[in-house]
């Protein structure tokens, strides 16, 4: 009989495999069934060796007048915490297409908030500098959004509100469907008189600025109100007032209110005919790292949701010693040049108005349409090339429809050649601002403006080309042609626009609806709503 042949024993072989194998599907199994849910989840975060990365909305150009639709695009930007919503032609009565704003509306789930929606779209990139830089934070611990913050909840109200606003441009009526026992926005003054209609609503029930303390006068909180920079002082009077939009609580504010004014910052620290502008610079880059420094707000957004306004000049020059301010601020300026940086997709264009005794009352009005008797009028000194060819090329014809001066006779009133001429000729200056527009339309006085890439005040919502004529500068020695070009029935529709559109100019020593005080508001609110910030102090 042959003995049983005894394989050798191997502990480590069968049942090592097996208990081993049993105890990696224990571990592996669970871990990836986490993995699939939390990559399947409500919340589009994307894992990865310790970085959380997520998608991030771009910043691109856009224009409030450029016709195109409102839209919502995301796209990897890390330099980029918010988004600038594409298209501005809610006033212009062009057409939207059923896909404007799904990305912050329609598309929603159902069982999705706006503020669900606006976690799920936020940048992994923490401001850790000043005012002008930042770096990547790597983040290597799980982190849970705290929902229903204070600016998840105004997010969440804009995002209803530009809805609205488009819902409001599809109605193509001249006169707003809206009630309103002040005004009633009618008429081709308008781009979009419904529009424009809710959108100020909207404001008037919605809109809070948050002035920062810091500074004292007479460079912050402070601006001249009877001179040729009167609407930059009365316009920072008036915030400082209080009564209008103002909030204390800065968690409430949409925007936030840089005090300081140009005009002071020249007057004090410029030296006359040095052109060094440096003092000027060091002031305003040494506020936005203080307010950077106090307060979280500025670093929250790059300065996107914060707004300077400047008169002067020199505006924008201020604005370019801190790239942000200057790139990504709105910035409220008399001087909207293009050529120099003045973008309308984020900058609003506000008007220059000479109120040498700070009152109005004598200036509105003029003669009857039917006594006037001078065809076109002007009257100013040389400044800049574009006065230089207008004086060259009409001051000494002597021609009684087209009256040009650099300086008025002796005993002629500047006011009743203004009252008593049809067209009132508006060309810019050492910069492309005039007071002359508004010294036209308080005088009922038809403007023409001549310049070379300005954007007009409110054109967002005005309708310019209405109650204004446009001449290219090289057309300046055909202005006499172009005006007897107009008909008297053309000029007289000019005429009543000029005269209805006057409210939104008018500076009152209190404000009312729809003058020029709420109308730079509203130009602001815009900007506003041209932009969704989120906010990362929400994070733990």
């Amino acid at each position: 009989m042959t003995p049983p042949i005894n394989k050798p024993h191997t502990p480590f072989s069968s049942s090592f495999w097996s208990s081993s194998l049993t105890l990696v599907l224990f571990l592996v199994i669970p871990l990836f069934v986490f993995l699939v849910l939390v990559s399947t989840s409500a919340s589009p975060w994307i894992w990865g060796f310790g970085h959380l990365v997520s998608h991030s909305f771009v910043s691109y150009p856009s224009s409030l007048t450029d016709g195109s639709n409102f839209k919502v695009q995301a796209m990897k930007n890390p330099n980029s915490n918010n988004s600038i919503v594409k298209g501005s032609s809610i006033f212009n009565g062009s057409s939207m297409d059923s896909s404007s704003l799904e990305a912050e509306t329609d598309s929603l789930p159902s069982n999705m908030s706006f503020s669900d929606a606006f976690i799920g779209n936020e940048t992994v990139q923490l401001d850790m500098s000043k005012n002008n830089e930042s770096e990547d934070i790597e983040v290597t611990s799980t982190r849970v959004a705290k929902r229903n913050s204070k600016l998840e909840r105004l997010e969440a109200k804009l995002a209803r509100v530009r809805s609205s606003i488009k819902e409001a441009a599809l109605v193509r009526n001249w006169t707003s469907v809206h009630q309103d026992p002040d005004y009633v926005p009618q008429g081709p003054i308008y781009r979009n008189a419904n529009a424009f209609h809710r959108s100020y609503l909207e404001m008037e029930k919605l809109f809070k600025i948050y002035v920062y303390p810091e500074g004292e006068p007479p460079l912050f909180h402070n601006g001249p109100c009877r001179s040729i920079y009167s609407s930059e002082g009365r316009f920072i009077h008036e915030l400082e007032k209080g009564k209008y939009f103002r909030t204390e609580d800065p968690n409430e504010a949409m925007v936030y209110f840089l005090p300081f004014s140009v005009v002071m910052l020249v007057h004090y620290l410029y030296e006359p005919e040095s052109f060094n502008t440096e003092a000027i610079g060091r002031v305003v880059v040494d506020y936005i790292d203080l307010i950077a420094s106090k307060h979280h707000y500025w670093n929250r957004s790059l300065g996107r949701d914060h707004f300077m306004l400047s008169c002067h000049d020199w505006g924008p020059r201020a604005s370019s010693f801190v790239p942000n301010l200057f790139n990504k601020s709105i910035r409220v300026l008399c001087n909207a040049n293009t050529s120099e940086g003045f973008n309308p997709a984020k900058d609003a264009s506000f008007p220059e108005i000479n109120l040498i005794t700070g009152e109005v009352d004598a200036l509105l009005g003029g003669t009857p349409p039917s006594r006037r008797s001078i065809l076109a009028f002007f009257a100013g000194r040389l400044h800049g090339y574009i006065r230089y060819l207008l004086l060259n090329e009409w001051k000494d014809k002597q021609d009684t429809d087209v009256q040009v001066y650099d300086q008025l006779p002796k005993g002629v009133p500047y006011m009743s050649k203004l009252k008593n001429s049809k067209f009132c000729l508006c060309p810019s200056g050492y910069e492309v601002a005039s007071p002359r527009i508004v010294e036209a339309i308080y005088a009922e006085c038809v403007p023409v403006l001549i310049s070379d890439s300005y954007v007009p005040p409110f054109s967002d919502v005005l309708n310019w080309s209405s109650f204004s004529v446009q001449i290219a500068v090289k057309d300046i020695p055909n202005i006499k042609k172009i005006l007897m070009g107009i008909s008297r029935r053309q000029y007289l529709r000019m005429r009543r626009r000029v005269k209805q559109v006057q409210r939104h100019f008018v500076v009152n020593a209190t404000p009312k609806r729809y003058d020029v005080f709420h109308i730079i508001n509203h130009s602001i609110w815009l900007r506003r709503l041209n932009i969704r910030v989120q906010d990362f102090d929400h994070y733990s």
